[in-house]
């Protein structure tokens, strides 16, 4: 009995370091980079009669174009986790799963890039690829609403986040480019490409945030 109420303490009173999420989280990223780097094959004189020529690598730039765009998303979540988490003292269990589940969605942002890069865009892929973008949105609202809920309204990520519009309008967004989907891929890349575009730099919220307490330190 005294195990378990020393377990209950860890577990749900005393304060989780956020130190190994970042570890893990940075590590699980750095593995879907990789993957996602080990898709490039290269053109070979043994499956294309130019694979050894500039034609050979041009006829690849659905693959390099697909590759680029999910390397952008993926960085951008890496620096925005890291920002949000920059403002959090501890976790709990229930930001261990919220994590989790984000990295989920992220996991298999591989498989539909090279999905949709080696079948030139077409409609169906590009509709997963669409999917799995809204949820990897979708997953990390619901991380930065549990870190919120978790540190409270007045506290300093609550303040940075704020109303999260800009959260909100990317997950517009990624609606409507998978309805697009059906009528155009095309311009489902382009919507996906404007999100990507409006999330590249950090989120200046927190680094406001961040600035505004590391003066009122000093001050």
């Amino acid at each position: 009995m005294a195990g378990l109420n020393c377990l209950y303490s860890l577990y749900y009173l005393d304060p989780m370091k956020k130190s190994r999420l970042e570890a893990f989280s940075d590590g699980v990223i750095a593995i879907i980079i990789t993957i996602m780097v080990l898709e490039l094959k290269v053109p070979s004189v043994n499956t294309d009669l130019w694979g050894d020529t500039w034609p050979a690598l041009w006829n690849m730039w659905p693959v390099f174009l697909s590759y680029i765009l999910s390397f952008v998303n993926v960085g951008i979540y890496w620096n925005n986790h890291h920002h949000m988490l920059y403002l959090v003292e501890n976790i709990t269990g229930g930001a261990l799963w919220a994590n989790l589940h984000l990295l989920f969605w992220l996991s298999l942002m591989p498989f539909a890039t090279a999905w949709m890069g080696e079948n030139h865009f077409s409609q169906v892929p590009v509709i997963a690829y669409g999917f799995v973008l809204l949820m990897c949105a979708v997953s990390y609202t619901i991380l930065s609403y549990v870190l919120v809920s978790h540190c409270g309204k007045n506290s300093a990520l609550a303040e940075a986040m704020g109303k999260d519009w800009k959260g909100k309008a990317s997950l517009a967004i990624y609606l409507a480019a998978i309805a697009f989907a059906f009528y155009n891929p095309k311009i489902s890349l382009a919507l996906y490409a404007v999100v990507a575009i409006t999330w590249f730099m950090p989120d200046r919220r927190i680094e406001r945030r961040v600035h505004r307490n590391h003066n009122q330190s000093h001050s």
